[in-house]
Parts: C-alpha cells; structure tokens; sequence
C-alpha cells in the first residue's frame, strides 16, 4: 500500500495540476493560439500530454491527436479527461531518440516537471529559482518510442507539440525528417538545450525554420516577427528576455501559416 504521505504529495500534484491546466476560460486562448497551424482532420502529436488540456484543443479544433503520456497515474486521468474522444489516441510511452525503456524521474507535488534528463533534474534547482524546491522522489521504467517510429504508424503530423522537461533534444534526434510545425519547451538556466533542439531543425529542412516564443502558459506570441534560426538562438544566447520558460514555436519556411 502507498505510504500516507506519498498519497498526499501525488494529490496534491494532481490538484495542482488541474487547476493550472484545466481551468475554465484556458481552452479559448489555446484554441487561438494553435488554430493557424491547423486544418481539419490534421494528424497532432502532444509529446507529453500531462492533463491534456492541449489534447483538448487539438481535438476540439478537429484534429487528429496521438497523445503520449508516460507516468501511469496522469494516463489514468487522461484517459478519464480525453479517453472517450474519438478523435483522441492516448500512449503511455515516452518519446526519444531510440526505442527501448528508460528511468522516468517523478515529481509527486510537480508532476508536470517529471522527466527522463538525468543532467537537466541534477542542475535545474540551481540554475533557475523557480525550480528549487522541486524534488523528484520515485523514479519509474517506462516504454520509449522514437517520431520516426509514430510517424510510420500514424503519419506525419501537421504541428507535434514537445513538452518533456530537459529531454526535448532527445525526442528531435529520433526523428529524420523535417516537421511542418512544432513547439518545444525553453527554460532559463538550460537555455543551451533549447539552441541544440534548433540546430537539430536546422539539419532536418533544407529550406530551414522560422521561430517565434510563447513565454510561459501565455497563449500569445513573443515576436510580431517570426525569427530566423540565428535570431532566435542569439536570443536564447542573451538569456531569453529573463523570461524563467516558455515555448519556442517552429515552422517550416516555406510552410507558412
């Protein structure tokens, strides 16, 4: 039997989580934010789903989602939440560069900052204040899947939406060929890992990527201007506007929306 305090941190994660991602009056902004990539019947990956709010607004927006969400207990949740959408698909693994298993580190009080980046767990306390207290107090063997594997099963995703805490690179190395659109997330701290998931696009398009920012759960973005490649890593390089997260958006050059 789960220990009593154990019980407690989890639901305390849980509540927490509910109420940032699934409040009422979020699904509108987010439907706005990610209607211009979107047509109907479109094929989305949601790379670490958590409360699948932004499932939600895929689907609500006609989509065709492929969510994946490793740790057991918010797939129970998704599957409550979203399971019963047709347009919905929900996987329990991770995504990475290679299929096999790996260590999921869990965080019970912040589930949202679980993660598979060993390194980025170890130094982001330091790095940026507003992860300091977190603890990841369990760690869990879960099933990894690589994009080009997904893409080969469902086929290629019109936008696939990255939010794994530190392992972003990762799941970008596991995939061959450039996508039409995506966001991943930026912290403050290990901003270097964000200009390596650029320059992994870079390799990947010929014609190369325009990017713009969403600081943090903003549905609005950063730049009236989508940046180049080097705009954009010479923003990360000069810290980010001090913005503490966020997400950096990509999208084909020629692919315009």
């Amino acid at each position: 039997m789960m220990p009593i305090a154990v019980r407690w941190r989890r639901t305390l994660g849980l509540a927490r989580s509910l109420i940032t991602y699934r409040h009422p009056g979020r699904q509108r902004g987010l439907r706005q934010l990610y209607a211009p990539f979107l047509r109907a019947d479109d094929l989305v990956f949601d790379v670490g789903a958590h409360m699948g709010d932004r499932t939600h607004a895929f689907a609500a927006l006609g989509a065709q989602v492929v969510a994946f969400e490793p740790q057991p207990h918010l797939m129970a949740w998704l599957q409550r939440l979203e399971g019963r959408q047709a347009r919905v698909s929900l996987r329990p693994e991770a995504v990475g560069a290679e299929p096999g298993t790996a260590r999921l580190a869990v965080s019970l009080a912040n589930p949202t900052v679980s993660t598979m980046a060993t390194s980025w767990r170890q130094g982001i306390g330091a790095a940026n204040s507003t992860f300091k207290k977190v603890r990841w107090e369990q760690e869990v063997e879960v099933a990894v899947v690589t994009l080009d594997q997904m893409i080969a099963e469902y086929g290629l995703p019109a936008f696939c939406k990255i939010d794994v805490e530190g392992f972003e690179e990762d799941v970008l190395l596991g995939v061959s060929q450039p996508l039409p659109a995506l966001s991943f997330e930026f912290v403050t701290g290990t901003l270097e890992r964000s200009v390596a998931c650029i320059q992994r696009l870079e390799t990947l398009a010929t014609g190369g990527y325009r990017y713009n920012a969403v600081p943090g759960e903003q549905r609005r973005f950063l730049f009236t201007q989508w940046q180049t490649a080097d705009q954009m890593q010479g923003w990360l390089d000069r810290g980010a506007g001090e913005i503490s997260s966020g997400d950096i958006y990509a999208r084909l050059q020629e692919a315009h929306v």
